[in-house]
């Protein structure tokens, strides 16, 4: 079946997404988007991991013919300020091509340390992307740099949709502009049609639920289960307002502020920064939170805020039936990470892979799901962590965190690994978590929140410093200063 019906119910980012993927792994389906103009695009995330620009690379659409479209700018990463305490900083890179040189370094300095010699482990002296943080560059290396730096990007999340919206449809995607009434389900439990308001119905051989929180397929027309992380992600609700670009301009990176019982991120666009609260409403009312968050930046109420609901956790299975569910009617993992469109991707191309290698049948729909699920809980327990190894004492907010044991076997293990002086990178490796969030990620979380043994003893280094820092001063003076970037 190489030209299927293909009908992607929702549009936003996450749906047109999908439509350009399908689009083009599939050049002959018959591929339609509705999108229903009553329903409002939730429109959060204004953040990405790098698979995005590998994404744009693929579809052939350059930085160049998007970012000034959705007042865009690069992110080289995330700067967490305050989670293991007020004065504590540490930086979470993208990895790049030049860490291949500095990370063992990093580990072996990260080892020795726990073990209890003085040495300097801090991951943010280690890595190529937040030396590019530290000295406001963007990740772009000229011509004559022969390695890479990954990255993600700031983004206007409408505009990013249009983007895509333009691409899908040039590619062939039908955009039908309508709301869906009912789902009709055929005898054997299966979507048979889409009753749309105009009484014209939709058939099609996949239905793609992209309806958001809402669900109306996966989870309202077929009762695909929903299992909640809420015991031990507590955050649901977030409260986001504007700000003006800073005097020094856009920063390449996302800034992730902690507060009294959540997190405050800081995203630069070209031509504003976004701002938010993500936060746990057991722990402050909505009132409080915004109250919170103007005085964290400084600003009255004459700025509007817009208040959200999350509806954090995974739908039981992604595919069900002939139909898969992706964005936020598959699941939500809080916006920490900027993991949701990466999910999307990936979502999309791991069904693609299986659908078509079953004949475009079910054959491999149970190791699909499985697969699905198990990158979902291993990037729950990758937001888990950064939660459980805070060791801020001012609010119920992270006494409960810290204190949190419902903590699955993979991160007790990875825990016991760090703290009992093992070897980070054999444990990931072992676990075959890597392609989740890779050693590099893992070091930093748990290096970055200072957790070392409580007397040190004097000792050598292990790694060769001054070798390290002169390959990442020497390899960041190639790329240009962040700004619009444009000017980049």
């Amino acid at each position: 079946m190489d030209d299927p019906r293909i009908t992607i119910l929702g549009g936003g980012t996450a749906g047109w997404m999908a439509a350009c993927l399908f689009a083009e792994a599939l050049p002959r389906a018959r591929i339609t988007l509705i999108e229903s103009p009553a329903i409002p695009i939730v429109g959060v995330g204004e953040g990405s991991t790098p698979q995005l620009a590998a994404l744009f690379r693929r579809l052939g659409i350059a930085d160049a013919d998007w970012m000034d479209r959705a007042h865009a700018t690069y992110k080289t990463g995330i700067a967490f300020e305050g989670w293991s305490g007020p004065d504590s900083r540490y930086f979470h890179p993208f990895a790049s091509a030049v860490d291949l040189h500095t990370e063992p370094g990093f580990h072996a300095q990260a080892r020795a340390r726990r073990s209890g010699i003085d040495v300097d482990a801090h991951p943010d002296r280690f890595f190529l992307n937040a030396r590019l943080a530290a000295e406001r560059r963007a990740p772009i290396a000229p011509p004559h740099f022969p390695f890479e730096a990954s990255y993600g990007y700031h983004f206007d999340a409408h505009l990013v949709g249009a983007v895509l919206r333009e691409e899908a449809t040039r590619r062939g995607v039908v955009h039908c502009s309508a709301t869906m009434r009912e789902g009709i389900l055929a005898d054997d439990g299966t979507i048979a049609h889409l009753q749309l308001d105009d009484d014209s119905r939709i058939e099609a051989d996949l239905f793609v639920d992209a309806s958001g929180f809402a669900g109306v397929l996966a989870q309202q027309a077929l009762g695909v289960p929903f299992l909640p992380f809420g015991d031990t992600l507590f955050n649901d609700r977030a409260v986001v307002l504007p700000t003006p670009v800073a005097a020094e301009g856009p920063a390449p990176f996302t800034t992730a502020t902690a507060l009294s019982a959540g997190w405050a991120w800081a995203i630069s666009l070209t031509h504003r920064t976004g701002n938010g609260y993500v936060y746990a409403s057991r722990y402050l009312s909505d009132d409080a939170a915004e109250a919170e968050l103007r005085r964290h930046l400084g600003v009255g109420d004459a700025v509007p805020a817009r208040h959200l609901r999350m509806k954090v956790g995974r739908v039981a299975t992604t595919w069900t039936g002939n139909c898969l569910a992706i964005g936020l009617a598959q699941g939500f993992l809080e916006p920490l990470e900027a993991t949701a469109l990466h999910l999307v991707q990936v979502t999309v191309e791991g069904f693609l892979g299986a659908w078509r290698d079953g004949g475009f049948g079910a054959r491999h729909r149970d190791v699909f799901n499985a697969a699905i699920a198990r990158r979902y809980d291993g990037i729950r327990d990758y937001l888990v962590a950064h939660y459980r190894m805070n060791r801020r004492t001012d609010s119920g907010y992270w006494r409960d965190n810290a204190a949190n044991d419902r903590l699955s076997d993979s991160l007790k293990a990875l825990m016991t690994c760090w703290f009992t002086g093992g070897d980070l990178v054999a444990e990931v490796e072992r676990q075959d978590i890597a392609r989740y969030y890779a050693p590099l990620s893992w070091g930093c979380l748990f290096a970055g929140y200072d957790t070392w043994p409580r007397r040190l003893r004097a000792g050598a280094d292990v790694a060769d410093l001054a070798r390290i820092d002169d390959i990442l001063a020497r390899s960041a003076a190639n790329f240009p200063l962040h700004g619009r970037h444009a000017e980049a």
